[in-house]
This record gives C-alpha cells, sequence and structure tokens, in this order.
C-alpha cells in the first residue's frame, strides 16, 4: 500500500507568481447552455479558457530558461528521466528569510531526516513558504534561498533534481541567482511552486513531475506527486 501527496499548487487568476511572468487568466470559454443548441440530445458541455506563464504555477525549468546557449534544450527536448524517481525532503524552514541556505544547515537536515542521500535521487527543500504565504504578496519575497556554498552542495551530492516550496531556489535578496547558474552549469533542473512538503520530511518516497511538452518551452506547468509508502 501506498499514499499519494499532491504537491501542486492550485492555478486561479489571482495566483501569485514570480514577478516579471504573465500573470494567470483564467475566463469562462463557452457555457452549457451556449453549447446546448448544437446537439439534438440533452447533451452540452462547457470549457475554461487559460493563459499561464511557462514558469508561472507549480513547474519546472528548462535548461534553456536558465542558458543563453543555442543549444540549451527547452523542456520538450529534455528526457523524461530527469523527472521522476526516488527522493527525499529536507526541512530549512528553520532559515532565516531573505537569507542563505548553507551548507551546515543541508548537514543538519539530512541528519535530521534519518534519511540517505544516493546519487541520483530527487531532493525536495521545505521551507514552509507555502504554508506560510500562499495567495499573500509576502510568498514572493518572505523566504530564504540557496545560496553559492548551498548550491554547490547540490552539485557535490550527485542530486538528479531538485524542488522548492517557493517561486524561486534564490535567495530573493540576491542579485547574482547562484542557484540558478549552478543549474546552468550542472545541467540539474528544480521545481518551483511545490506545496504540502511538509507531509514528505522524514520519508522515503517516489516523486513524479512531468511537464507539459510545450515546443520550445523555457518551462513546464507541472502536476507533481509524491507516492510514499505506507
Amino acid at each position: 500500500m501506498s499514499t499519494t501527496v499532491d504537491l501542486s499548487q492550485d492555478i486561479y487568476e489571482t495566483m501569485m507568481v514570480y514577478p516579471g511572468h504573465l500573470k494567470t487568466v483564467q475566463f469562462q470559454h463557452v457555457t452549457h447552455e451556449e453549447t446546448s443548441e448544437r446537439f439534438t440530445s440533452d447533451f452540452s458541455f462547457q470549457t475554461t479558457g487559460l493563459m499561464v506563464n511557462d514558469n508561472g504555477p507549480t513547474h519546472v525549468d528548462s535548461f534553456s530558461h536558465m542558458d543563453p546557449s543555442p543549444d540549451a534544450p527547452t523542456i520538450d527536448q529534455m528526457p523524461l528521466d530527469l523527472f521522476f524517481g526516488t527522493a527525499i525532503c529536507l526541512d530549512v524552514s528553520g532559515v532565516a528569510p531573505r537569507t542563505d541556505i548553507e551548507p551546515s544547515h543541508l548537514d543538519e537536515a539530512l541528519a535530521e531526516s534519518g534519511q540517505q542521500l544516493n546519487p541520483g535521487d530527487i531532493v525536495l527543500f521545505h521551507t514552509g513558504t507555502w504554508e506560510k504565504h500562499a495567495g499573500t504578496r509576502a510568498y514572493l519575497s518572505d523566504f530564504p534561498g540557496l545560496g553559492e556554498t548551498g548550491s554547490k552542495w547540490i552539485a557535490e551530492h550527485g542530486i538528479k533534481s531538485f524542488g522548492v516550496d517557493s517561486p524561486t531556489p534564490d535567495n530573493p535578496a540576491s542579485t547574482t541567482y547562484p542557484c540558478h547558474m549552478m543549474s546552468r552549469d550542472n545541467r540539474i533542473t528544480h521545481y518551483e511552486n511545490l506545496a504540502n512538503l511538509k507531509l514528505l520530511l522524514g520519508k522515503r518516497f517516489d516523486f513524479y513531475g512531468f511537464p507539459l511538452k510545450i515546443i520550445g518551452g523555457h518551462g513546464g506547468p507541472t502536476r507533481a506527486v509524491a507516492i510514499v509508502p505506507d
């Protein structure tokens, strides 16, 4: 037996998106009343129109998003095996907002998790941002981020991909974004705007975060889930 944990945030018109990204737009496209006249039975349908940034809701970054090189893969070109695998979740929610998550924080969080970190694992970082600030402007600014040394820790441990419950894995006070630079240099992608990570602390689980296959996309909105053995 196993438990499925939804790690995706809701998509709705006033949702918080990273500053500068396209805001989410949602509207009723057709109604049951409008479509019923097309049919001679009592069948009808309704649909919703939706515009989202490819890096707006819960999503995974493409390498082209972070890397201006012409050969940097867009989201549709990235191997599917980057988007699922065995995973653990580390609790860094004790780190102060707008400060760097350092290797010492990560070592302590790993020890407290009781889990072993294996090369090729996916690691999710619970900052507590979604729990504290979901739906508010503070969600976009009041959280810690991985600094240069913390980002290097990810690469040194052979992590396949990683994710955070905030709009970016970088410190929002940073103007250099060392975590995105590490992701670029090492071709290690990451997820942003995850949810419910607190439910995964102290557990090993299977993570699935397949993005939409957007041709030429620089990110992929994702319905991320964790499958946790009972």
